[in-house]
């Protein structure tokens, strides 16, 4: 009897479950083979070594410095006006070239003064009757043939005479206008002929020798400034001219507005070089000299949270680690790190660290951008910094 083969019936869930296994272990490898090979690269650049980073360093040395205070001012005349007139009047006369210096009581501009003469006449000649009157009643009095009322009033009469005699020539006065103090005049500010209103300026008149300097400070160092102490001042117009004066007086009150006290010196302007008006930059030197560390300020990283510094210290050669490009085959190995410092007062190209630092300490001058903590390092020193107030470096 023939066998009869019977199909066996198909099984879509089994082929289906053999495609994604085989699916998932040919991705599964694939993904491991590429994170095997990612975590060897990682491992192979966290491990790299490093190229020394090329920089200049700076000992970090003990220096006696002054302390300096800086400031900025405004040179003021000691009398400085606008020449006005009391009275109004018509300008009859100008005595005076602009720019010219005079002294106190010079006439500069002389107003009409005709009819005032006239009236001041008139009252000259009521006045003398008025006094004439009076000699009279006196002597009448004195007989008794006139009441006492009657040679009060009279003598009345010729003290108002008087007075208004005096007024006016008060008047006359004050139409000759004169300089008030000794200066210098600048531009005139009327013409022959003009008719000048009382309170009108004239012509600007500043005393130029000596001169003050109005300048501020922080309250902080209000201890610090003394009456007597000496300053020196320039100014944009004069450059390399120091001008050297005295404080001669200090505000007793600090602004709140802006916590600052004025203080005020006083400069000999023999010369007439230094103007009212002008911007100064203030410098004077308190407290004595004092101790200081002292670095080039291109090793400060200044920011908001903290001012940085790399310290370069030295750290013995590993025998066992890989030499990184550019060391000796012996010898330490220069690194860096990052400290947090407490600077000071700057002079020329140094500036004075109050903690942080101690004297001897090198720190990284050049190449702070490629410096992290523990960075190698190479030092080549060509160029020092100075501490010279005025630098002027050499052009290349």
């Amino acid at each position: 009897m023939a066998r009869t083969s019977t199909a066996r019936p198909p099984r879509p869930r089994l082929r289906l479950f053999l495609v994604l296994l085989i699916t998932a272990i040919v991705f599964g490898g694939v993904f491991a083979a590429k994170a095997i090979m990612g975590r060897g690269m990682n491992d192979f650049f966290d491990n790299m070594p490093q190229p020394a980073v090329a920089i200049t360093a700076f000992e970090a040395e003990q220096a006696s410095w002054e302390t300096p205070l800086e400031a900025v001012g405004t040179l003021v005349a000691v009398n400085g006006t606008d020449v006005t007139t009391e009275a109004g009047g018509v300008v009859r006369r100008l005595s005076f070239e602009a720019g010219q210096p005079v002294k106190a009581g010079t006439v500069l501009v002389e107003l009409n003064t005709d009819n005032e003469l006239a009236v001041l006449r008139a009252s000259e000649a009521a006045a003398k009757l008025a006094a004439v009157q009076r000699d009279r009643w006196q002597e009448l009095g004195r007989d008794q043939l006139v009441s006492q009322a009657e040679v009060e009033e009279r003598a009345t009469q010729a003290a108002t005479s008087l007075a208004e005699v005096e007024a006016q020539r008060a008047l006359i006065a004050q139409k000759t206008i004169r300089a008030p103090f000794d200066g210098v005049l600048g531009i005139r500010k009327v013409n022959l002929g003009q008719y000048v209103s009382p309170g009108s300026a004239i012509v600007s008149l500043q005393s130029l020798d000596p001169i003050y300097l109005d300048f501020s400070l922080p309250e902080q160092q209000l201890p610090l400034v003394r009456e007597g102490a000496t300053v020196q001042a320039g100014v944009d117009a004069l450059p390399g001219e120091r001008f050297e004066g005295t404080i001669t007086a200090i505000e007793p009150s600090v602004d709140p507005a802006t916590r600052n006290f004025q203080v005020q010196a006083t400069l000999a302007n023999p010369d007439g070089k230094l103007r009212p008006g002008a911007f100064a930059r203030v410098g004077l030197s308190v407290g004595g000299p004092q101790e200081v560390v002292v670095i080039p300020q291109t090793a400060v990283t200044f920011n908001p949270y903290g001012n940085a510094v790399y310290v370069v210290s030295e750290r013995p050669a590993d025998p066992d680690a890989p030499a990184a490009e550019g060391d000796a085959d012996d010898g330490p190995t220069l690194v860096v790190r990052q400290r947090f410092i407490q600077t000071g007062a700057t002079r020329g190209d140094l500036i004075a660290v109050t903690d942080g630092l101690k004297p001897g300490e090198r720190v990284a001058t050049s190449g702070l951008l490629k410096l992290r903590n523990d960075a190698t390092v190479t030092i080549n020193n060509r160029v020092q910094p100075a501490a010279d107030a005025a630098p002027r470096p050499e052009n290349r």
